[in-house]
């Protein structure tokens, strides 16, 4: 019994187990899979039109409106706050999906769930702010497996109950509903953060971090916010007085941490390798966002979800397992990715567009599957290597910036194909054009940018 008081009262074990559960539940959506047979069936009875080019593409919007004053914030608040947010917004997203119904209440849903989308940075931030840089290797291992499990679990339990027990795509909603409110709960027992990265730091009169600094989650133990275990948490103790006093008044902090990061962004993207491996970093991930936003609407259009088997979840269960092994294997290849980066880049790239070549060209719904697990596999093999790529000299500060500002321009990328090729005040493409639209674009930035990231080494 004492020893179970013990591991409680360590600083790092409870605020660990509670996002962790957080952040099964929220990850736990059954339905998820099944969205556009939902909305295209009886339950909801939208056209497919109406949901590739008028219902889905709010959600880019939305998310690109709301990420980069949700990043701020987010920090600002100290994450938890944003945690209770992403949760309720989780709730009417599902509670609208139930019960709402109409063209106009599907695009509010699509407005709710990119403001859980774009609050999705507290999740992995939060953990940070309460547990010493001696654990942030663990904990962010635990923070990221517990959430691919867990969607590995919704999609092949989702695929069961529609394949075996016939549930109807009502009740997995229903099912997705108790487990994103289970989340809310979890979110309310998270202990208050008294730091965050940026706007709070400990002892703030420090300027933020220089490049010299490893980041902490490749396992640096340099730099701590606490001296090992022993009764420090940061989520129970705040400034000392004396640091109270020494504290410049709101406004005139706020200003100088925010010219602060336009300075740190400016000394990162100096780097021409950083530049273009970020560049590479958003392209792929403005692709691969457009290609999973509208995979869904392509499998119903090859075999159409009210005369087929639909196989959605099994799909993305394959798939997600595919990308966790291929993002593992990374770090077990002993290469030097600073030599064999870029032809990897090369290689993969290729096998990805080529995976959406076949998606486009076959009108056979498992060879279009097998793309998709083929496209998934790779991007999260690059992904990665691209990611340790801009990380491996970075302050976890400055990498969590550069992460931050790299999504809200492949953002801004996915938002101008959206308009241009998705939207119907657009061209208004179909989805199969969308996804040769896509590979042809993709193609022509990633060859040029390996050529410049080639010249570079």
């Amino acid at each position: 019994m004492d020893c179970w008081k013990g591991a409680m009262c360590s600083s790092w074990i409870y605020p660990t187990l509670i996002i962790c559960v957080n952040g099964f539940f929220s990850t736990m959506r059954p339905s998820e899979s099944f969205l556009t047979p939902y909305l295209t069936g009886p339950d909801k009875n939208l056209t497919v039109e109406q949901v590739t080019n008028q219902v889905f593409p709010v959600w880019t919007y939305s998310y690109l409106a709301l990420l980069v004053p949700v990043f701020l914030i987010t920090d600002y608040v100290r994450y938890k706050p944003i945690l209770l947010l992403q949760g309720i917004s989780f709730i009417v997203t599902w509670l609208l999906l139930l019960f709402a119904h109409g063209l106009l209440a599907m695009q509010v849903v699509e407005f709710f769930y990119g403001m859980v989308t774009a609050t999705e940075v507290a999740y992995y931030a939060y953990i940070y702010s309460v547990v010493s840089a001696d654990h942030y290797q663990r904990v962010t291992s635990y923070c990221r497996s517990i959430t691919l499990v867990a969607a590995t679990l919704a999609a092949v339990l989702g695929q069961l109950l529609v394949s075996l027990a016939d549930v109807s795509y009502f009740h997995l909603n229903a099912i997705t509903l108790a487990s994103v409110s289970l989340a809310f709960v979890c979110s309310l027992l998270l202990p208050m953060p008294q730091k965050s990265m940026f706007f709070h730091r400990k002892g703030i009169s420090e300027t933020l971090p220089q490049p010299d600094r490893v980041v902490a989650g490749l396992g640096s133990n340099t730099s701590s916010s606490c001296q090992g275990d022993k009764d420090c948490t940061a989520a129970d103790t705040g400034p000392t007085p004396a640091q109270q006093a020494q504290q410049p008044e709101p406004q005139h902090h706020v200003l100088r941490v925010l010219v602060q990061l336009g300075k740190d962004l400016k000394d990162c993207y100096s780097s021409r390798k950083l530049l273009y491996w970020s560049l590479w970093w958003a392209l792929a991930t403005a692709g691969f966002n457009q290609v999973v936003n509208y995979i869904q609407v392509l499998w119903d259009f090859r075999a159409p979800s009210h005369s087929s088997a639909v196989y959605n979840g099994a799909v993305e269960a394959a798939a997600t397992f595919l990308g966790s092994a291929t993002s593992m294997a990374v770090g077990y290849v002993k290469v030097n990715w600073d030599l064999t980066g870029e032809l990897a880049l090369g290689v993969f790239s290729a096998m990805d567009a080529g995976s959406l070549f076949l998606m486009y060209f076959t009108n056979n719904i498992w060879a279009c599957y097998a793309g998709y697990l083929a496209f998934k596999a790779c991007y999260m093999l690059l992904i990665t290597i691209a990611t340790f790529q801009i990380a491996v000299n970075l302050s976890m500060e400055r990498y969590a910036l550069m992460f931050g500002f790299n999504n809200f321009i492949a953002l801004v990328i996915q938002t101008i194909l959206t308009i241009v090729v998705v939207d119907s005040n657009g061209l208004g493409l179909g989805i199969s054009t969308q996804v040769s639209q896509i590979t042809h674009t993709a193609l022509i930035f990633r060859h040029s940018l390996q050529k410049r990231v080639l010249i570079e080494v």
